[in-house]
């Protein structure tokens, strides 16, 4: 674990030591992986199985304690007072000794088996929180995040759960059971048998009650993965919600989805209730045979009255245990299922990854170049990018313009690799951008998109994020040409205020500066700016247009723009439609051409005409 100067945490060596464990086994089985990670902690897993094994047997004591204790009470006239009471004095003792140290073995035993479960979860949380942060664009494109949050929570509290309700319940069932069977039915076979009864009809209802309790609990699962994602949605459009009076509608689409949620919680109730009933009448129903079975051999003189004791509490100790097999099936199934779906997640294979022995981009003459590039996103029909073609070389200025969908933003995210080329290639000063560590590339590029995402710390560790050890002036700088420098001093605390939580404290323009001055702390070889400009007025976006311009002398800028203002001092403008270059040249040259950039800036200065300029005006 290291600090660095703002007081963050940067953990290391231990953190990737459990996530590589969490990938070892994979193809096996969910409980097997599950079993050999939990025997990755062997010394509390034999300390739970140990104290599991001791426990059982002195409660299985009990009983004969009980049983011995009470025949005793009953010999006090043919043995004398004076030696029953010494006699029930140390059956008192014994039995309480037994007692207290069965009770210390099941405290050992729920310990270690928590230990055991609360350790794989932890190692757990970080491979999964791991694989969230390597899993590419594509992924996070298709899978909502309520879902991710439903399977770090639930689904890994299945898997958690396994060592304790499913391994260490298998021993202490076998032995509470088997031993506890044998002891009856070789005191008494008949009586052994009527005890025992009840144990089949138990163990069945408990095990399809627990079984359909997991199918209606996946069921249920799912509702709260959809109450998660629509209280998740509303959360983060708060805002939208207020201003648009839509409290209403919101309170009504999770008044929904809870009372789905409330019905099928319902349903669980009254099947547990209904078994539980069943299985209590056919205890007692079993109890009720043993006790005329063993009242009738105790007046024939064939049973002693402790004996009997000892049955009943030998039915009573097994009673839970029982029960417990179908709560072990369920343990074992939601394991099984929840194993499944956190396992396959983080097995999911890294479409974006560093190559075996690829060397870190070496930055010289910093050009940046695109060669025939294609890019299709999975599952579309039409590809994206088609053709792409052109080189900027350290300190030019790029302007990307089109219409919606033409690929902009697109182009923009094939330089740090956000997605992988589905043709050409992509290289700064000839280096291919796939054939570099994922690290150094996008060190070297820096895109600042329009949807400025901010963290809720200091407004100095937000700017720092990408390079936590920059000095305070290298960031002072950088908020200097994002135009942000002056605000943050006028701050109680200046560059220690907290802004609120995704920067809501903070205006629109001000978030995305503080996004601009967070890519420029890196210093990049190539610097996007994806419509970063939107939110700020005409004469800010100009002084930061003219800072960036001094600090970009000797780096490649790429500025995608909506708005042609922001373009016109770029040394080459790219209009983009349907994936392609249809126009490119100064602001100058596109002017002249009389071509769709034109009819674009037409529009975009006079703005009353009707003008047409095919689909870049749609």
């Amino acid at each position: 674990m290291t600090t660095d100067k703002a007081g963050r945490v940067h953990s290391r060596g231990d953190a990737q030591a459990h996530v590589a464990a969490a990938h070892a086994g994979k193809g096996q089985s969910p409980l097997l992986r599950i079993t050999l990670y939990s025997l990755r902690h062997p010394w509390r897993a034999a300390a739970a199985i140990g104290a599991t094994i001791i426990a059982s047997v002195l409660q299985l004591l009990i009983p004969r304690l009980l049983g011995r204790a009470v025949d005793q009470a009953q010999n006090i006239l043919s043995i004398g007072a004076q030696e029953a009471e010494q006699a029930l004095f140390w059956s008192a003792v014994t039995l309480l000794v037994v007692s207290v140290a069965r009770g210390f073995f099941t405290l050992c035993q729920n310990y270690f088996s928590e230990s055991v479960g609360h350790h794989v979860g932890y190692e757990l949380r970080l491979a999964f929180y791991d694989k969230v942060q390597r899993l590419p664009y594509a992924y996070h494109d298709r899978v909502h995040t309520g879902d991710l949050i439903t399977m770090g929570l639930l689904d890994l509290d299945g898997v958690r759960m396994f060592f304790a309700t499913g391994l260490v319940r298998v021993v202490l069932l076998s032995v509470l059971i088997g031993v506890g069977a044998y002891m009856l039915l070789t005191t008494d076979l008949l009586l052994g048998f009527l005890a025992l009864s009840f144990v089949p009809f138990v163990a069945w209802r408990s095990s399809v009650a627990q079984l359909t309790l997991r199918k209606t609990w996946l069921m249920l699962q799912d509702k709260l993965s959809a109450l998660t994602r629509v209280m998740e949605e509303n959360l983060g459009g708060i805002r939208v919600v207020r201003a648009f009076s839509g409290q209403k509608f919101e309170l009504g689409k999770f008044d929904h989805a809870s009372k789905e949620a409330l019905e099928l919680s319902h349903q669980r109730v009254l099947i547990r209730v209904r078994n539980t009933s069943a299985m209590t009448f056919s205890f007692f129903a079993a109890m009720g045979l043993v006790l005329w079975a063993g009242g009738n051999k105790v007046i024939a003189g064939e049973m002693s009255v402790g004996t009997l004791a000892s049955f009943l509490t030998f039915m009573t100790i097994l009673q839970m245990p029982v029960r417990q097999l179908g709560l072990m099936v369920n343990s074992f199934a939601r394991a099984s299922t929840c194993g499944n779906r956190l396992f396959a997640f983080i097995d999911e294979p890294l479409t974006i990854e560093d190559k075996p022995g690829v060397p870190d981009l070496k930055v010289s003459e910093g050009v940046l170049r695109f060669e025939d590039v294609q890019f299709t996103y999975p599952g579309a029909l039409y590809p994206t990018l088609d053709g792409i073609t052109f080189e900027a070389r350290a300190g030019q200025t790029i302007g990307i313009v089109g219409a919606p969908g033409s690929g902009k933003s697109t182009l923009a995210h094939l330089i740090p690799r956000f997605y992988d080329l589905t043709g050409g290639r992509i290289t700064i000063d000839g280096q291919d951008v796939s054939q570099v560590s994922l690290h150094s590339l996008r060190r070297a590029v820096a895109v600042v998109q329009q949807d400025s995402f901010l963290f809720t710390t200091t407004i100095e560790n937000n700017i720092a994020y990408g390079d936590p050890w920059s000095k305070e002036s290298r960031i002072e700088r950088a908020a200097e040409s994002a135009q942000l420098h002056n605000y943050i001093l006028g701050l109680p605390l200046q560059y220690g205020t907290v802004v609120g939580e995704r920067g809501v404290s903070l205006s629109g323009g001000q978030r995305q500066r503080l996004s601009i001055a967070r890519s420029l702390v890196l210093k990049p070889a190539v610097m996007v700016f994806d419509d970063s400009t939107a939110a700020i007025d005409a004469g800010t976006e100009h002084r930061i247009r003219s800072a960036i311009r001094r600090y970009a002398k000797d780096r490649v800028t790429l500025v995608i723009s909506h708005r042609l203002s922001s373009l016109l001092h770029a040394d080459i403008i790219l209009f983009l439609e349907d994936g392609k270059i249809v126009e490119r040249g100064s602001h100058e040259e596109l002017l002249a051409m009389g071509g769709r950039y034109r009819a674009l800036y037409d529009l975009q200065t006079r703005p009353d005409n009707d003008v047409h300029f095919g689909s870049a005006a749609e």
